[in-house]
């Protein structure tokens, strides 16, 4: 292992070991008890991209005409906005099910057996998990986001974000853990009342940018790519105000890994806007991070080899395949190389630094499709991540609570090199 990670690994001490493992990063911050859930109308604006804003500003202009229609009475236009109250309701019901980590008090208002079924397994292996790494979790804010509203007199279908922050306990250290979930809530009104009839996780973190392409790209032999840069003189950018902290590709490198981790949780959240924003946005948002800690880019000028970032030109996209596609990554950062950003396969979650990566492969079929980079560590020195596509920030590193886990995923851990 690299001498940059600078930490013993005490597997009799664990809180020693976590002592020694945190770096200039302070996720150990207090927050006042939060047991609250709230529902607004305002679109996500860095989360769905412009052409689900337009969406939505549409949607919300036919909804607003549809309630003033003339030829509605007065008991039809309560019915189209009293759903809300049941929106409302499954919010704070979902904020509960996170503290207690129990399935019946949300499912107590949702009809959807396949979701029942989805929801339980969830909590009972997330419950597990905290019972196991000794953490629990003693308040919970959750607020929610209508994104897309589709409505008529009997029926209403809805996107919905929800985020939630909790407040984690682990031998007496408390840490915030936050998390964006998407759901499609289908609602149906039944009497006076009404009922949520399914629920669809949106489980954006599957979904592949550029599909397969990316996935069955040939990758050239990178120590051809890495003597053509050295040897001739670079590409202009496009944006040198985008690019103003670019170093062209050079022999060493000491990785900041603390300026890494200030950027990762500066933009976990909202896109960085000298940036093109994607709307599967994960591995995009770590290479800005590792970009940020003053790892230098290896332009080719092809997509399928190198890491390099230029912009976007007259509609072409001017990026490498390893700067935007998870798989894409996993490969580049797998393959040995003698200069630029590169990093050691490590066996085990333990032994990351700040800064370093994961990638994951859902169905454990040799396809990567989400990337997080580690920006803390919980009081036993295992890695808290952040995330981009949904966003996330000190997550546990597993994402076994998330809906896009299987029994099947594997991971790959990498240390970045710093020389």
């Amino acid at each position: 292992m690299s001498q940059a990670k600078n930490k013993s690994i005490n597997k009799k001490n664990p809180v020693q070991k976590a002592k020694q493992q945190r770096q200039p990063s302070q996720p150990y911050t207090m927050l006042a008890p939060l047991t609250s859930a709230a529902l607004t109308d305002k679109a996500a604006r860095t989360s769905i991209g412009e052409k689900n804003i337009r969406d939505h500003e549409e949607l919300v202009r036919v909804s607003s005409l549809l309630s003033a229609t003339p030829g509605r009475n007065k008991g039809e236009q309560q019915s189209l906005s009293s759903w809300r109250k049941a929106v409302h309701q499954y919010i704070s019901h979902y904020n509960e099910a996170e503290v207690e980590q129990y399935s019946l008090v949300l499912l107590e208002k949702v009809r959807d057996q396949e979701h029942h079924s989805r929801l339980i397994n969830r909590l009972e292996r997330v419950k597990e998990r905290e019972l196991l790494r000794g953490a629990w979790p003693t308040n919970s804010e959750t607020k929610g986001e209508l994104i897309r509203v589709h409505e008529s007199a009997e029926e209403v279908n809805l996107l919905l974000k929800l985020h939630i922050k909790k407040r984690m306990q682990q031998n007496d250290i408390f840490y915030i853990e936050e998390r964006f979930d998407y759901e499609r809530l289908w609602l149906r009104q039944h009497g006076e009342e009404w009922e949520i009839v399914q629920v669809e996780p949106v489980i954006y973190e599957r979904r592949p940018r550029f599909g397969d392409a990316a996935h069955d790209t040939v990758w050239i032999d990178e120590s051809d790519a890495v003597s053509s840069v050295m040897l001739t003189p670079s590409v202009p950018y496009l944006n040198y105000d985008l690019m103003a902290a670019y170093r062209p590709m050079r022999n060493q490198f000491i990785y900041k890994r603390d300026l890494a981790v200030a950027y990762a949780d500066r933009w976990w959240n909202e896109g960085n806007p000298r940036y093109e924003q994607f709307e599967v946005n994960c591995t995009h948002y770590v290479s800005q991070c590792i970009f940020a800690g003053n790892a230098p880019m290896n332009y080719t000028g092809k997509r399928s080899s190198g890491w390099w970032y230029r912009g976007r030109d007259k509609g072409q996209e001017l990026w490498s395949y390893s700067w935007a596609v998870s798989h894409a990554m996993n490969t580049y950062l797998a393959a040995a190389r003698k200069s630029g950003l590169r990093a050691q396969m490590v066996s085990s979650a333990d032994q990351l630094s700040l800064g370093d990566v994961i990638t994951y492969d859902w169905a454990g079929d040799g396809r990567f499709q989400h990337s997080t980079i580690v920006t803390a560590f919980d009081a036993f020195g295992m890695p808290l991540v952040n995330a981009n596509t949904v966003p996330s920030r000190h997550r546990y590193w597993d994402y076994s609570d998330s809906y896009a886990w299987t029994p099947n995923t594997q991971y790959r851990f990498f240390h970045i090199i710093s020389d």
